[in-house]
């Protein structure tokens, strides 16, 4: 066995890995071995083969951690989360501050849907690792996908000022952060990171220049995108009444009660009413007296936890504007949408899924705000205001019936009243 680790060895100081590999192929040897040939294997890429190497190494040696963090790592490659999910348990139960191991189950428990199993391994991961770039930038990508994408773009940012200024891992780290900034919505934030990556790496190792050239001529957004609006409010909950309400003089849950009630809606209607965007439940407050059943959902978990501490909704869920409407055919009476549909550009999508979950004769209440436009704009203020007559058709166009539409005020802003729109429709 220690020849052929030798004469492995010897090629790989030639530079010679394929001699390398072929010689442990050939000649075989015990655990140490086959934990070489893996680990060879998966640097090319030929992760099936790894894997088995790895299997191999740990038939002899079962304790052999190097090969049981390579077996998670080829089966993860493969796409075989669940069966990567064994060995890198009994890693982690063998060295539980391996930064590696929770770096792999941060990934895995988000491919299994465990978002908090995910992130809790993923800060183990930036704890263990604080000064590892490159699983720092890839703590940052699991973090973002399981909903935490401020706090992703705030620890990647950290790290990549902290970071040496030779470490190779800089260049992809910046267009890794300019990249979360983008799904954040956030174009400037992100051309200003790719910029300063050229600058700082004018031979582009990194990729910085392509990336830049696409956010410059991207399409432009129908919608902000999930991942945005979720760590706006995430960060935002804390505060979000004391801003809206006190601040900014946010009228829109109370108008709706007003409006619906002026339609012969009002307390002990026996609704089964679904609070779209639900926040902080200021609309499902105002809206009790007319349910017989409350739901509410909202993209930020931090929100929901703030209603749910209302004890007022019989039903709460973090969700999708349009999936969540779209999983519940006919089921509410009632939709109430205060304040939501200003991170929506294209209002088609939700009116036609609104009345997916409406029932016969169900009603949908919702503000926004107001444009000359005829059809949508993204303003300075990240907010979406719509066109009297992009609304109409949305509404024409998903069956509905519109029983009122006015101007409307719903919040002020400098000072000054926001223009905006509140409106009524109805499923026939």
């Amino acid at each position: 066995m220690t020849d052929v680790i030798t004469q492995a060895y010897a090629h790989l100081d030639r530079q010679d890995a394929d001699g390398a590999v072929a010689i442990l192929l050939a000649m075989g040897g015990g655990a140490e071995a086959a934990g070489l040939l893996g680990d060879l294997l998966l640097e090319k890429g030929k992760l099936e083969e790894a894997s088995q190497a790895f299997r191999g190494a740990l038939a002899e040696e079962p304790d052999r951690l190097p090969c049981l963090r390579g077996l998670v790592a080829a089966l993860a490659g493969l796409g075989r989360h669940g069966e990567a999910m064994e060995p890198c348990r009994l890693l982690l139960d063998a060295r539980p501050d391996d930064a590696m191991g929770h770096r792999h189950m941060a990934h895995l428990m988000l491919a299994a849907g465990d978002r908090d199993a995910a992130l809790a391994h993923a800060r183990e991961a930036r704890f263990l690792a604080r000064h590892d770039l490159e699983i720092l930038i890839d703590t940052a990508q699991v973090m973002l996908a399981a909903d935490e994408g401020l706090s992703a773009v705030e620890m990647l940012d950290g790290a990549l000022r902290r970071a040496h200024p030779a470490d190779p891992a800089l260049p992809r780290g910046r267009v890794i952060l300019a990249r979360l900034w983008t799904q954040l919505d956030e174009p400037g934030k992100a051309a200003a990171v790719l910029r300063a990556a050229l600058q700082a790496d004018p031979d582009d190792t990194g990729g910085a220049a392509a990336a830049l050239a696409e956010l410059a001529h991207g399409p432009a957004a129908a919608t902000l995108s999930a991942a945005f609006v979720r760590a706006l409010f995430d960060s935002y909950a804390d505060r979000f009444e004391q801003e809206l309400v006190g601040k900014l003089r946010y009228g829109g849950p109370g108008a709706l009660r007003d409006l619906l009630l002026d339609h012969g809606i009002g307390p002990g209607a026996g609704l089964r009413l679904l609070d779209a965007g639900c926040g902080t439940g200021l609309a499902g407050a105002a809206l009790r007296p007319v349910a017989a059943h409350l739901a509410g959902f909202d993209l930020s978990p931090r929100m929901v936890e703030k209603s749910r501490a209302r004890q007022i909704y019989d039903a709460l869920w973090v969700g999708d504007l349009v999936a969540s409407m779209l999983a519940r055919p006919a089921a509410h009476d009632l939709v109430v949408a205060a304040d939501v549909l200003v991170y929506v550009g294209d209002l088609n999508p939700v009116m036609a899924a609104a009345a997916v979950t409406l029932a016969d004769g169900g009603h949908f209440a919702f503000t926004c705000e107001r444009t000359v436009e005829p059809g949508f704009i993204l303003h300075e203020g990240r907010r979406f205001a719509h066109g009297e007559a992009h609304l109409r058709r949305a509404v024409a166009d998903a069956g509905l019936e519109l029983r009122h539409l006015a101007p409307f005020s719903a919040r002020t802003q400098r000072g000054e009243p926001v223009p905006g729109w509140i409106a009524l429709a109805v499923k026939p």
